[in-house]
């Protein structure tokens, strides 16, 4: 069997593999990069591009209920075509993928990139396409996979995942939704928008990950007015004539499909692992340190969806960096994870920021929080539902985190996540400029109840920091 050498093999061509080459490359490493899948990120193939064309479009059709308000007549005679729907969204979906394509793998040598599935003999030295090839150091990122229950396997394309939903020609009549996390919440309200009769089920008594109990609350009472949800009991299937029934505990529903949204598994069947020499847990994989991304001391690096943490395209980026970094250098460097940010793109929007709720210490964090009913631009919008709960550290100030379901939430998000980064507290949020009116200042209100709880506080005026010294151009 041929064998060749190369610094590294990456396995794997998503968003981590494709982020690993591009460290390998600048460090001026030979490489090779292995994928056994289908080429593309699961982002835009099957994940947050697909399915954000979707909610597009039922967040638009929905909108025109609105229109009524205003005066204006015929809203309720639109209809909407399911197949150009499908058609739409996979027209985007091709875009997105022809995109990452053509910047990376349509464009590598082939000698530089193999579609087949790699096999560790050794811990640097891998079988693939009848070849054998012998690298310094590896990285492993092949991604994860939707989970089926091998029950449900039985019942056919009836079952549906994010691999199966998007090739849709047509949007059935009706479909129940097991697993209410991000993804069965986006895709539930989503199709439950465009026409599509929708039932939800989890086992669990919480929904879209939340962890505080206000914002639980708030999001299972607005969630379960557009489809019924049904929590806490565990979901059974099973024949019906050309349907499934779908039962938990005391509740049942006739549908046509079955979106299965219960968690994904890492890809790692045929890999090999166990020729690494190493302890493998329960799913099958080795411990790693998340800030160099090593397995234990070997030249081996694990990034993206394959290591079941933090499955977000930006996580398996830098996920991905870090490791092809560290695979193409001697020596290992760790680096700082940035702060957790999680989005959920229903509507409202459901996020997290920082620390969690169920990792606060309640003795020492205070909370700030409001309601978005009376907030006069989401009023104005008829967005005006939610809650937004802040995070701080009761003696310093300190913002910690943040959970909330809000109009515009995903941008609110964004500017918790960037001050939580900086640093900052509760009192220098304070004193940075608000529009009015904005969304923004839902979280300027949530902060002002939230510092009213600190024992730090700012000098002279909350709002305004007072002048130490003579300004060089006096304000005008």
């Amino acid at each position: 069997m041929e064998e060749r050498s190369v610094d590294v093999a990456v396995i794997g061509s998503g968003t981590a593999g494709l982020n690993a080459i591009g460290q390998i490359r600048r460090a001026g490493k030979s490489f090779v990069l292995i994928n056994g899948g289908e080429p593309g990120t699961t982002c835009a193939r099957v994940g947050c591009m697909p399915s954000k064309a979707m909610i597009q479009v039922a967040e638009d059709y929905h909108r025109r209920m609105v229109l009524g308000r205003y005066g204006a007549d015929g809203y309720q005679a639109l209809t909407l075509d399911g197949k150009r729907v499908m058609e739409h969204v996979q027209d985007l979906r091709d875009t997105f993928v022809d995109r990452v394509l053509g910047k990376s793998t349509d464009n590598m040598p082939q000698d530089r990139f193999i579609q087949d599935y790699a096999r560790f003999i050794e811990p640097t030295l891998l079988a693939v396409a009848g070849q054998r090839i012998r690298a310094r150091r590896v990285v492993i990122a092949t991604g994860s996979r939707p989970l089926v229950p091998q029950a449900w396997q039985a019942f056919g394309e009836r079952i549906l995942t994010t691999d199966d939903l998007f090739e849709l020609e047509d949007l059935p009549t009706s479909l129940a939704v097991i697993g209410l996390g991000t993804i069965g919440i986006e895709l539930g309200q989503s199709l439950h928008r465009l026409g599509v009769e929708v039932t939800g089920f989890d086992q669990l008594t919480t929904i879209a990950g939340t962890q505080d109990p206000e914002v639980s609350a708030s999001a299972i009472e607005l969630m379960g007015k557009e489809f019924p949800i049904h929590l806490g009991k565990a979901t059974q299937i099973a024949e019906a004539g050309d349907k499934l029934r779908v039962t938990a505990g005391e509740h049942s529903v006739l549908v046509d499909r079955v979106l299965c949204s219960i968690g994904r598994v890492p890809n790692l069947e045929n890999l090999g692992l166990e020729n690494l020499g190493v302890d493998l847990d329960t799913r099958g994989l080795p411990a790693y340190d998340p800030n160099t991304m090593q397995v234990g001391d070997l030249p081996v690096f694990l990034a993206g969806d394959v290591n079941d943490e933090r499955q977000i395209l930006h996580e398996a980026g830098d996920e991905g960096k870090i490791a092809g970094y560290n695979a193409a250098r001697d020596q290992v460097t760790a680096f700082r994870r940035k702060t957790p940010l999680l989005i959920n793109f229903c509507d409202p929007n459901i996020c997290a920021v920082g620390r969690r709720w169920n990792d606060l210490d309640q003795a020492t964090t205070a909370v700030g929080q409001i309601r978005m009913a009376p907030v006069g631009r989401a009023l104005i919008m008829g967005k005006n539902k939610g809650v937004l709960r802040v995070y701080a550290d009761q003696p310093s100030g300190l913002i910690l985190g943040a959970e909330m379901i809000a109009p515009k939430g995903e941008n609110l998000a964004h500017l918790l996540c960037w001050c939580i980064e900086q640093g900052l507290t509760v009192g220098q949020l304070l004193r940075l400029p608000f529009y009015h009116p904005v969304i923004e200042e839902a979280l300027q209100a949530a902060l002002y109840d939230l510092y009213g709880k600190l024992e730090a506080k700012n000098e002279g005026l909350t709002e305004l920091a007072p002048i130490t010294h003579q300004p060089t151009h006096p304000s005008r």
